[in-house]
């Protein structure tokens, strides 16, 4: 069966795993503290023009999720995010279990405006009794969105303004952060999110790791130090492997001969020649994305021709009639693959 499901069905990179086989034997110290974690964070910190921030490596994205904002949110407080964020959609209530709601705002084509952050925290603050409520403690974003849309630069540094008026720092999910880089039209680079964010993370599982994220709290600000105790708040929420190493290692090897970006860069392509073929026969493209998750709108009969022979991902329900499914392309994506898909549409 063809699969287009998502972009962590496979394992990792050949160069990820031969580092492993090489390393296989060798002993390290617990907990990320050996030499390839630290080789992996000045690596990044090259990268992201940023040579003061503090790097760490966690297992997964769900856990540095929950950990980044239960560490930076106060625990009176809220997380304001797009209505389809991820924290908010597709994490079941994990931020919600470590005490912080999810304060939905509007999204538009999965990302959330400036305008209306600062409209909604100007009327939390007008509200006399506001005390009696929950705060805006924290804002979510990621790069890309749920959607595989794109924030600006523009956008992004709007937001942070907003942010900061109000005290709150603002979070980056980049768990598909290398697609959003290397996509057609993007004007964000990692240099630019060092700089405007106050904590993103640079997603491995979904980009070519086997697991693994690795989160950069960016020392620029009054609000991007890391967290007194960081390690002890990821090893709370079950987010600290021992063998750090491994975590380490991947990190290493993908910011090395500029594989991350490489890798990236090829599954957008893939998506591209997708996408075109797409507005070629007349589909209907959900939204207008640039990265390696495309939305389709379609109706019954065409997706159930289509997953008689490739997995999709199903997204939402459009109407009775139609559903909104997902097409994604990855590090792995083959040639012959997308010849296949563009064959079936």
């Amino acid at each position: 069966m063809l699969s287009f499901e998502n972009d962590y069905s496979c394992g990792a990179t050949p160069e990820i795993l031969a580092r492993l086989a090489e390393a296989n034997t060798t002993t390290f110290p617990g907990y990320g503290s050996d030499d390839i974690c630290a080789s992996a964070k000045a690596k990044i910190r090259e990268a992201c023009g940023a040579p003061d921030a503090d790097v760490w490596f966690l297992v997964g994205g769900t856990q540095t999720n929950q950990t980044i904002i239960d560490a930076i949110t106060p625990p009176y407080a809220g997380v304001v995010a797009a209505a389809t964020g991820h924290v908010n959609v597709h994490e079941a209530g994990a931020i919600e279990a470590s005490g912080h709601k999810v304060l939905t705002l509007p999204h538009h084509d999965g990302k959330i405006d400036a305008k209306e952050l600062n409209e909604y925290c100007a009327t939390f603050y007008a509200d006399a009794n506001y005390e009696h409520m929950v705060f805006p403690g924290c804002v979510y974003v990621s790069q890309a969105t749920e959607y595989g849309t794109l924030y600006t630069k523009a956008e992004l540094e709007a937001i942070a303004e907003i942010c900061h008026a109000y005290h709150m720092p603002l979070f980056v999910d980049g768990a598909r952060l290398g697609y959003a880089i290397t996509a057609t039209g993007n004007d964000v680079t990692l240099e630019d999110l060092a700089r405007i964010a106050d904590v993103f993370y640079i997603g491995g599982t979904k980009v070519g790791a086997l697991f693994g994220e690795a989160v950069v709290f960016t020392h620029h600000g009054d609000y991007s130090d890391t967290p007194k105790h960081f390690l002890t708040l990821i090893k709370q929420h079950g987010a600290l492997l021992a063998k750090g190493w491994l975590l380490g290692l991947q990190f290493d090897t993908l910011f090395t001969d500029d594989l991350y970006m490489r890798i990236a860069r090829h599954a957008n392509e893939a998506a591209d020649r997708i996408r075109a073929t797409l507005r070629d026969k007349g589909y209907t493209l959900t939204f207008e994305a640039p990265t390696n998750q495309i939305f389709i709108t379609l109706d019954e009969p065409t997706r159930e021709r289509l997953e008689e022979h490739v997995r999709l991902g199903f997204m939402e329900r459009a109407d009775e009639t139609h559903t909104v499914m997902r097409i994604c392309t990855s590090w792995h994506t083959t040639d012959d693959q997308v010849e296949e898909l563009l064959a079936l549409l």
